[in-house]
């Protein structure tokens, strides 16, 4: 089987393969012994530890049981399966525009009862009002020359949102304090959303920090994620989209969002901070 033509891809294929070669060499066995106690061909050992040929998630379970880490199999398995999807370019993700994008999440939304977000760049999509999503969306559309399509986004997203309060989930979101003061829209729109914000925080199964810029950092500002339940994360850089599902990477990223969440202000130290935010807007 030739290279995947997605290098990302063919990366995490590759990082994959090298850590089922490490486990066969920390068994101390050969790629034929293993071929042996997998009951398959030494051919196929060795065309999964060079990658060149995608394992099967059985694969991987003989895999590691042949090597006595059955343990492994899990991450392993989870690495297997997002290879294909972990990194999603935003180019092929948003080339039909906007709407689009904001509705795939949809049924993920409706299925998630817990939402940890940690936010370091804007107000966090479910919080946001019309206005600012226009404005935020605006500004992608142009920056990624995208089909303008925002008005249908936006009120996909608003839509969206309605799971905040119906279904009984629970949100928890930590936000820096320069998401704050950003100005990513008009004096008068940036009001509005921060006393949007203001009033969400009423809301009995929304929990909302903000970390000062006044608190000395145990744990560094990092870029945005979101956590859905205990299953999956969402975390997104400037020319991807990445969704990570191996329990290890689902519990670091657990273990950072208490970390940021154990530096956060909440209550009317939270609201003094918003109240001072929208006092600088005058």
């Amino acid at each position: 089987m030739s290279p995947h033509p997605s290098s990302r891809v063919q990366k995490a294929r590759e990082v994959l393969a090298g850590r089922l070669r490490e486990i066969r060499k920390d068994a101390g066995i050969s790629g034929r012994e293993l071929a042996v106690r997998c009951r398959w061909s030494e051919s196929k050992s060795s065309r999964i530890e060079n990658a060149k040929t995608p394992p099967s998630d059985a694969d991987i379970r003989e895999w590691c049981r042949a090597c006595a880490a059955e343990d492994q199999a899990p991450d392993l398995i989870a690495a297997n399966r997002q290879s294909a999807e972990a990194h999603v370019e935003w180019k092929r993700l948003q080339r039909t525009g906007l709407r689009r994008l904001q509705e795939s999440t949809g049924d993920l939304y409706q299925q998630t009862k817990s939402f940890r977000v940690y936010v370091s760049d804007v107000i966090p999509g479910f919080l946001q009002t019309p206005g600012y999503a226009s404005a935020l969306l605006s500004s992608i559309a142009d920056f990624r020359g995208t089909p303008d399509d925002v008005s249908e986004a936006v009120a996909a997203r608003i839509r969206r949102n309605e799971v905040l309060s119906k279904g009984g989930r629970r949100f928890s979101f930590v936000l820096e304090e320069s998401v704050l003061r950003y100005r990513l829209c008009g004096a008068e729109t940036m009001a509005a959303q921060l006393g949007h914000l203001l009033g969400v925080m009423d809301l009995q199964n929304v929990a909302v920090g903000i970390v000062p810029f006044s608190e000395q950092r145990a744990v560094w500002p990092m870029p945005t994620f979101t956590i859905f339940d205990d299953q999956r994360v969402h975390a997104d850089t400037l020319d991807a989209a990445s969704t990570l599902t191996q329990p290890s990477q689902v519990e670091l990223y657990a273990r950072a969002f208490e970390r940021l969440s154990q530096q956060a202000v909440r209550g009317a130290a939270a609201r003094a901070l918003i109240a001072d935010a929208v006092a600088s807007l005058g």
